[in-house]
């Protein structure tokens, strides 16, 4: 699992989207992006953040470290912002924590250090089926002279469908995604074939286990067909396995 540490202190809100994450400081004294399990998304945007943001670190993308916070309530009583306590109270237990880049600032159409990660970042969107990489919400850093990606709980958006039970993995597997409004759509086009064949290479059914044995149990909720954590981390091995055996998702503009 992710390494845990606990929240020392809440910092100041960020109030960017709609979850309201937080700047805490926690006992190994690192500063982290809090995203509360409290928060109006649920779980399954945590599950999403560390499945996605793991296999961009597989694939060889920068991505901040991540972390589970563990957070006591009572932290809430020094908050004067009610809409903060009821967050806090609503997020005992463990929350992510999303290694905070000092300086860091957002990506404004300059890719640095040329486009080879272009390709990259754009071949995971589409193969995690990510819809939140646009010029609304780039969720790109430049950090160090270095393209950081960020921000993947709008990813495998299948798991929202599993309340009914888990579904069909080759049903995600042949799901098309639309490269139309990406960031990176211009800069990725000539190098997104030669990135499929490497990156297809570099990813198996094994290295999706592993993936998924980062996700604290906690945030694994029970479904109908899948009632323990064990049952789900299968799951989303298959779903993920299923994926990559198809081209079908790929877009247009690799060939």
């Amino acid at each position: 699992m992710i390494h845990t540490v606990a929240v020392t202190r809440y910092v100041t809100p960020l109030r960017e989207g709609g979850s309201l994450p937080g700047l805490v400081e926690a006992d190994d004294l690192g500063t982290y992006v809090c995203k509360f399990r409290g928060a109006g998304q649920g779980l399954r945007v945590l599950v999403a953040e560390v499945v996605v943001g793991e296999l961009a670190r597989r694939i060889g993308l920068r991505t901040p470290r991540l972390v589970a916070l563990d957070l006591d309530p009572e932290i809430a009583r020094y908050e004067a912002d009610e809409e903060v306590q009821d967050l806090l109270n609503a997020s005992a237990g463990l929350n992510l924590g999303v290694d905070f880049l000092p300086g860091a600032f957002g990506f404004d159409g300059d890719l640095p250090r040329g486009a080879a990660d272009a390709a990259r970042v754009l071949w995971l969107d589409a193969f995690c089926a990510n819809v939140d990489r646009s010029w609304r919400n780039p969720n790109l850093l430049v950090w160090h002279g270095d393209l950081w990606v960020i921000d993947h709980g709008a990813a495998l958006y299948f798991h929202h469908g599993w309340s009914g039970g888990v579904g069909d993995p080759d049903r995600f597997a042949a799901q098309r995604w639309s490269a139309e409004d990406h960031v990176l759509l211009a800069a990725a086009r000539p190098g997104l074939a030669a990135a499929d064949a490497e990156l297809r290479s570099q990813l198996d059914e094994k290295l999706f286990a592993d993936v998924l044995a980062q996700v604290p149990d906690e945030w694994l909720e029970p479904v109908p067909g899948a009632a323990t954590a064990a049952d789900l981390r299968a799951a989303y091995v298959a779903f993920l396995t299923a994926r990559l055996a198809s081209r079908q998702w790929l877009p247009e503009v690799a060939a």
